[in-house]
């Protein structure tokens, strides 16, 4: 028999051939269902581990190997190798009893549409690349916007990550007010361009206004009132005393929900003040967009019909895996002017009739994100994510009562939405170097318990914990346990083992 001349010229074409092989469809049939297998029993058995990972530093590291393998390994090594290696480091955000940082919450329907999203493997960049990803994104940021009753004109479009979107807003207010020089020349002139922000702001203005050439030291930040939200009658003041240096007001970045509190800022206040100087105005709703969804707290928004940019995590607090950040805008034109660029390999003939969303945003590449959104809404429904949403709301009032009611333990501001920000006070002891250490060892052995996670922050200097109760599983059951083992951990610590060093 012959050889094939070309498969002899070409003997890696042949390799490739046979490592394909390695894996035939019922080959990946029968690992994809054991791998299905394990993800059901997950979720089901998700209370069986420790919330948090109680790996130490390195330990993980030091069990993989320095280099890859030279030869291909079976499936049932690598698998076996993910449960005894890899899952150990894992903390577990769809635990009920995480109550840590912020909601990142999946939900079976999300997770179904990644599934089909990792098999297509599309890439959503231009509308030619994938219609169904484009226009399937448009349609699901139409409904997003009604859903949370924003202007009618305004545009969506999905990001990776609320960052992402304050880098957007920040970027696109530079190009708007030097009527796009910058994204062309570069910064040429002395001009001096700031940016504003209460204290409690989220870092990533900090970190956009860094990339976007403002720089850190540009970025005044804001006092705020007795609630954390920023101080309306002193951004006015900042803004006037840099207009009188010669500054130029660029942007406001106003929260609603901080990363710290959730405290809430006035939007319909700021907007009076930035209509009337003509400053971009950006809304970072990360978390706490997601419960504008519900009526009741839809009047937070008034006065957005005159902002520019607002952005809110359906990956957070609305069941959809990350990454999935929902930013809108008033002027899609200039988010567009702003990121443009077209070579010649990207030219198609579709170019002036369609939305191509590599404009809309800093990466070419994009993933099919809307479609484990069209999933989750669709499954769920408006009323019944609502309903979701208010029962975390309550499990929230509960805790609040129970610490207000208790006489060892302090409610440092006043409840928002879902999360209770709170801290152990034992009757008769106010020296706030006891009572810091106090906190921090109740934190510290809650959460090396493994039975839930909490995370901390500060308030008015005062460590403060932080309980976030916006879990797809969690139930008022879940509560109530997780504040009985708070209240009994405090038991178990003596004063004078707190008061020692933590």
């Amino acid at each position: 028999m012959h050889n094939d001349p070309i498969k002899t010229q070409y003997p890696h074409a042949e390799f490739l051939v046979t490592l394909i092989a390695h894996m035939t469809s019922s080959e990946f049939k029968k690992e994809a269902y054991k791998i299905v297998d394990f993800m059901v029993n997950y979720i089901e058995s998700i209370e069986e581990y420790p919330v948090k990972s109680q790996v130490k530093p390195k330990e993980i590291l030091d069990q993989l190997p320095d280099d890859m393998p030279l030869s291909a390994e079976p499936m049932d090594e690598i698998m076996r190798d993910f449960r005894e290696i890899i899952m150990p480091g894992i903390t577990h955000w769809q635990h009920p009893n995480f109550y840590a940082y912020f909601q990142a919450n999946v939900s079976p329907p999300s997770i179904l549409a990644e599934m089909l999203t990792a098999t297509l493997g599309v890439q959503g960049m231009k509308w030619e690349t994938s219609p169904a990803s484009t226009e399937l994104e448009e349609k699901m940021m139409s409904w997003l916007a009604r859903a949370i009753q924003l202007p009618d004109e305004w545009q969506g479009v999905i990001q990776s990550t609320a960052s992402d979107s304050t880098l957007c807003a920040i970027l696109t207010a530079r190009e708007r007010q030097s009527n796009f020089r910058i994204n062309e020349q570069g910064f040429n002139t002395s001009q001096t361009y700031r940016v504003y922000c209460s204290t409690e702001t989220h870092s990533s203005a900090e970190k956009a206004a860094k990339i976007a050439g403002i720089g850190k030291h540009n970025v005044v930040k804001v006092g705020t009132d007795h609630q954390l939200a920023l101080s309306p009658e002193q951004l006015e003041e900042f803004i006037r005393q840099d207009l009188v240096a010669g500054h130029i007001p660029l942007c406001v970045m106003a929260t609603l929900g901080t990363t710290s509190t959730l405290a809430m800022d006035s939007i319909e206040a700021i907007v009076n003040i930035t209509s009337k100087h003509n400053i971009w105005l950006h809304i970072d709703a990360a978390y706490a967009g997601s419960a504008l969804i519900l009526p009741e707290y839809q009047e937070l928004i008034a006065g957005i019909d005159r902002a520019d940019s607002f952005v809110f995590n359906p990956h957070k607090w609305l069941f959809t895996n990350f990454d999935c950040s929902a930013y809108f805008v008033k002027d899609a034109e200039a988010l567009k002017n702003t990121f443009a660029i077209l070579p010649e390999y990207l030219k198609t003939s579709t170019d002036s009739v369609v939305n191509n969303h590599c404009d809309w945003g800093i990466p070419l590449g994009r993933r099919f994100r809307s479609l484990k959104l069209w999933f989750v809404l669709r499954y769920y429904g408006l009323n019944g994510l609502q309903e979701i949403l208010r029962a975390h709301i309550e499990m929230a009032r509960w805790l609040e009562q129970h610490i207000v009611d208790h006489v060892d333990f302090e409610l440092m501001i006043s409840r928002s939405m879902n999360l209770v920000c709170f801290r152990w006070h034992p009757s008769g002891i106010d020296a706030e170097e006891q009572l810091e250490l106090f906190n921090q060892k109740l934190l510290n052995k809650i959460n090396a318990s493994g039975k839930l996670y909490l995370t901390h922050t500060r308030i008015d200097e005062k460590l403060t914990l932080r309980m976030s109760i916006g879990q797809l599983k969690v139930t008022l059951d879940h509560v109530r346990d997780s504040w009985h083992t708070i209240v009994n951990t405090c038991e178990t610590i003596p004063y004078d083992e707190a008061t020692a060093s933590v």
